[in-house]
């Protein structure tokens, strides 16, 4: 397969360290990017549970921001609020998701007019799905490791943006069989990929997950529009 025209591995890549403004005082990120580069879609990566070690350097999320990073697409992860050195205190996923919406606005001002993807790994698949599915800014959703037996994905069932569903066969957090029900019930354009025997940390998958993400975005901006 030809390579796109925008797998360029990265090897121009600037790495940026913003301050956000959120609503709960300033926000940590990481923002890669090649500058000068335009690119037609630019990646948002949440993180897992704070209340539970979850970052933005956590494995999972950072293969995920490689997928898009290896594609020349700008990608930023953030702490939520009460994470690393953002400001504020953790609020019940309510708070994160408005954290979200910050994150958003931020990416609207340096590269307007440029569609996202969101992506969240767990808690944070909940948060970012639960913002980007209304968003108007994001046009496509990917989830790694959904918690379908601790938080409720219904609010997904109706989107008909691209969304994409990344989640191992032994998640104690997303049994199959709720997966499953749940991808059933999904809006097309969708896809589920099973991790074959990896858990809900995806240990010693990473390079897949990673792999998978990475080809489901070069499908969205190769496609015609």
């Amino acid at each position: 397969m030809p390579q796109s025209a925008w797998e360029r591995i990265g090897i121009d890549t600037k790495i940026e360290k913003p301050l956000i403004a959120g609503p709960a005082g300033t926000l940590e990120a990481l923002l890669e990017l090649e500058p000068g580069a335009s690119a037609p879609l630019v990646a948002l990566v949440c993180h897992p549970h704070p209340s539970f070690g979850g970052t933005m350097h956590n494995k999972v999320v950072f293969h995920a921001a490689k997928a898009a990073v290896q594609l020349g697409l700008p990608t930023l992860r953030f702490n939520f609020r009460g994470v690393g050195i953002s400001e504020g205190e953790f609020a019940d996923g309510i708070g994160e998701q408005n954290d979200a919406r910050a994150a958003l606005d931020y990416l609207q001002t340096r590269f307007p007019n440029t569609p996202v993807c969101m992506i969240g790994f767990s808690f944070g698949a909940w948060v970012g799905l639960t913002v980007g599915a209304l968003d108007p800014r994001v046009m496509a959703l990917v989830g790694l490791g959904l918690p379908t037996a601790l938080l409720d994905f219904d609010f997904v069932r109706d989107v008909r943006k691209p969304k994409l569903i990344v989640q191992g066969t032994h998640d104690i957090y997303g049994p199959r069989e709720q997966v499953d029900d749940l991808f059933k019930a999904l809006q097309k354009p969708k896809r589920l990929h099973w991790v074959e025997g990896a858990d809900h940390f995806f240990a010693g998958r990473l390079d897949e997950v990673q792999n998978v993400v990475r080809n489901f975005l070069q499908e969205i901006v190769t496609k015609p529009r």
